[in-house]
C-alpha cells in the first residue's frame, strides 16, 4: 500500500546527514525543523507524521486533516504527544521502545564509572594546568564500584540492560518499579524509599508521566546518602532540577550524571554546566550512529506493519 509520510524534525535524528529516510514509505517529505505554527500546514495531504521528541499538543492534533492516520514518535518516550487528542481523532500513535536500549544503558554505566573516579574534576584540573594528581598522588576521590549498591528506578528494557552490565561489574542491585515486581536472582525489588536510602548510585529509567514527574525532589533527595550519586538518562523532568542543584551545592549528595535536563538545552547560566561534581551531556544516549540507523529501520517497520493492518508498538 502506498503511503505519504512527513518527518517534521528530521535534523533531530539526522544531524550528520547519514540516515536514509526514504525507506519509511513510498513517498517521504523531510523537514529539518518545524515550529508549532508550521505543523498543520506541513502535514496536509500526508498519511503518516513522524516526530522526534517534538511537542505535538492536543489543540493542534484536533485540527489534523482526516488524511493523517498514524503518528510515529521516533523514540521510546511519547509524553510529547497528546494521546487523548489522538484518540479523539482516531489517529494511532506508536513509538520505538527498544532501539537504543544498549546505548542508553552504556551511557548510564559510563556516568557511574566516571563519577566513581571524579573524572569531571580530573579533566577540569588538567584544563587549568593543575597536575597535582600526577605529582602528589590522587587529589580526588577514586573508588571501586564493585560491591557498591546500584539503585535502579524503572526496570524496563533499559533498566534491565543497566542491571545486566552492573552485575557483570560486581554491583549489588536494588530496584523500584511500578507496577511492583517480585525479587529475582541478584535483584531485590523494594520501595522507592529503600532504593534511595540504601544505594551508592541511583539511576533513573522510568517514563515521564504525571506519577513520575519530579519523582526526585527535595524530599526524596533527602533520603539519599551524602556520598551517593544520581544518574539520569531517561527524561529531565523526572528530577526537580532546582532541588538537585541545591542538594549538590550544599553537599547533601556527592554528584550527578545527567544526560537529560529539565529544559533542553539548559539555560546559559545554569550552574550544572560548571559544577565539578556533575557530568553533563547533551542527551547523547540515543545518538550513536548505529542507534539512529536502527531507529529509522524500526520506524519503517512500524509504518509497514500499520499499513498491512497489523500495527505494532501502539501507545494510544
Amino acid at each position: 500500500m502506498n503511503a505519504k509520510t512527513v518527518v517534521l524534525n528530521g535534523d533531530r535524528m539526522n544531524y550528520d546527514g547519514r540516515l536514509d529516510y526514504s525507506i519509511l514509505s513510498s513517498e517521504v517529505k523531510v523537514y529539518g525543523e518545524s515550529v508549532p505554527e508550521q505543523i498543520l500546514e506541513r502535514i496536509q495531504g500526508f498519511d503518516i507524521v513522524v516526530t522526534k521528541e517534538m511537542p505535538v499538543p492536543g489543540d493542534i492534533i484536533r485540527q489534523f486533516p482526516d488524511s493523517v492516520k498514524l503518528i510515529c514518535e521516533a523514540g521510546t518516550g511519547f509524553n510529547n504527544v497528546d494521546l487523548n487528542a489522538a484518540r479523539e481523532k482516531g489517529i494511532t500513535v506508536c513509538n520505538v521502545p527498544s532501539y537504543s536500549t544498549e546505548r542508553v544503558a552504556h551511557t548510564a554505566i559510563m556516568m557511574i564509572m566516571n563519577l566513581s573516579s571524579s573524572m569531571r574534576r580530573q579533566m577540569a584540573m588538567l584544563t587549568r594546568n593543575d597536575h597535582t594528581n600526577f605529582t602528589k598522588c590522587m587529589q580526588v576521590d577514586h573508588v571501586e564500584i564493585n560491591d557498591k549498591t546500584l539503585g535502579v528506578i524503572g526496570a524496563g528494557h533499559i533498566g534491565r540492560e543497566v542491571i545486566k552490565v552492573a552485575q557483570a561489574l560486581g554491583m549489588k542491585i536494588l530496584a523500584y518499579n511500578y507496577p511492583p515486581m517480585e525479587d529475582e536472582p541478584g535483584i531485590h525489588f523494594t520501595t522507592l524509599e529503600e532504593v534511595l536510602s540504601q544505594s551508592d548510585y541511583v539511576t533513573l529509567h522510568c517514563p515521564l508521566n504525571d506519577q513520575t514527574r519530579h519523582i526526585i525532589n527535595r524530599d526524596t533527595l533527602a533520603l539519599m546518602k551524602p556520598g551517593a550519586f544520581i544518574v539520569n538518562t531517561a527524561r529531565g523532568a523526572l528530577i526537580d532540577e532546582a532541588a538537585l542543584i541545591e542538594a549538590l551545592q550544599e553537599g547533601r549528595i556527592a554528584g550527578a550524571g545527567l544526560d537529560v535536563q529539565e529544559t533542553e538545552p539548559p539555560a546559559e547560566d545554569n550552574p550544572l554546566y560548571t559544577m565539578e561534581n556533575v557530568i553533563l551531556t547533551a542527551h547523547m544516549g540515543w545518538r550513536g550512529l548505529e542507534t539512529r540507523q536502527r531507529l529509522v529501520s524500526l520506524l519503517a517497520g512500524n509504518i509497514k506493519n500499520y499499513l498491512e493492518g497489523n500495527p505494532i508498538n501502539v501507545v494510544s
